[in-house]
């Protein structure tokens, strides 16, 4: 009879054990599924490159508060740090399809274009002087789309170009030439658009 009760036991412990471990797989196989996801978002990221011409040094900033958040906002200066940016060529940061290009009236954008990459990455362009293409156009990386400029619906802002990478709908936390752009930054970069 002990026999059997041990028997009984352990047979219960190896039961529990396994409906433990059962209950717990399906939280472990989600990990790596999710893992892989953004993983595949990683590794489809265009290369993008920054929208300007090779070898221009320009000062971006994504600070506190700016929306969308994640978004930078470009500024170039002379030799003195004044700000010369205005009328200054924009190049698209990679080659894709002209989703739109508009002038906002309902948000601070102004003169918009937005550019679709594939595998739902996206590059939107506002503020500009001019948009030198249409929706429905194919643009190369590098390819003129517009001029540095202050317009805006909303608000009365200086010349500056903002912008963002999408992805799936979302502004995300850009990556231009191998840099990341963590939130709240400052930094200068040189363009290698074209080079």
């Amino acid at each position: 009879m002990r026999i059997r009760k041990r028997q009984g036991r352990r047979l219960l412990a190896a039961l529990c054990g396994l409906a433990a471990l059962m209950a717990a797989a399906p939280a472990s196989v989600a990990a790596p599924e999710k893992a892989s996801a953004e993983l595949r978002a990683t590794s489809t990221r265009p290369a993008f490159r920054m929208p300007f011409v090779c070898g221009q040094t320009w000062r971006g900033s994504n600070w506190q508060g700016h929306s969308p958040a994640h978004s930078i906002d470009w500024n170039h200066y002379d030799a003195n740090g004044t700000p010369d940016d205005l009328g200054r060529r924009v190049l698209a940061s990679a080659g894709g399809t002209v989703l739109s290009s508009y002038y906002a009236t309902g948000t601070g954008y102004g003169n918009t274009v937005v550019i679709g990459h594939g595998n739902g990455w996206r590059t939107r362009y506002a503020h500009l002087k001019s948009r030198d293409v249409q929706k429905g156009d194919t643009v190369s990386r590098g390819q003129r789309i517009g001029t540095v400029g202050a317009t805006s619906a909303l608000y009365d802002i200086s010349p500056h170009l903002h912008y963002e990478q999408i992805h799936d709908g979302s502004v995300v936390v850009a990556v231009v030439q191998g840099v990341t752009w963590y939130d709240y930054l400052a930094r200068y970069q040189t363009s290698t658009n074209g080079c």
